[in-house]
């Protein structure tokens, strides 16, 4: 097993919940899209949103830009949950599918490279029966502060 897929020690996937906890409090962006936070975890996130009809676009499919903001959410999450402000540098999307009203999304991330301040993530999208609707690869950058405060 690599390290990036190794089980986080109790401390490290403890700090990311609490990241988790606070980010989600504070991100009105991803709560308005029903997007729920279902797992973090050092380096991956876990979330997913049901397609509703206010996002379906003239084809009746999800408009791109919801399917988007999912896993950019999803990959912020990630690249934050340990507790080193992080940012976007920049990232790509491409949809191999089309979602429909109610269908359920969800976006896994994974950390795919950290060195230094940069990083790079994958997050795949799929429907409720796994059926891939997206695949996005984000670049982050860290920048300085905390998410939550850090003991003295």
């Amino acid at each position: 097993m690599s390290a990036q897929h190794a089980v986080p020690d109790p401390a490290a996937q403890a700090l990311a919940q609490a990241v988790g906890r606070t980010m989600y409090a504070a991100d009105a962006a991803s709560q308005g899209l029903g997007a729920r936070l279902e797992a973090i975890a050092p380096g991956s996130a876990r979330m997913s949103m049901t397609v509703r009809a206010d996002m379906l676009n003239g084809h009746k499919s999800c408009h791109g830009g919801f399917i988007f903001a999912l896993a950019d959410s999803t990959f912020a999450f990630a690249c934050n949950a340990r507790n080193q402000a992080t940012v976007a540098s920049g990232c790509t999307i491409d949809f191999l599918a089309p979602a429909r009203e109610a269908d359920v999304l969800t976006a896994q991330a994974r950390e795919v490279s950290l060195a230094g301040r940069t990083g790079v993530y994958d997050v795949v999208v799929t429907n409720q029966e796994g059926r891939q609707v997206a695949v996005f690869r984000g670049r982050s950058y860290r920048i300085q502060g905390n998410i939550v405060a850090q003991p003295d």
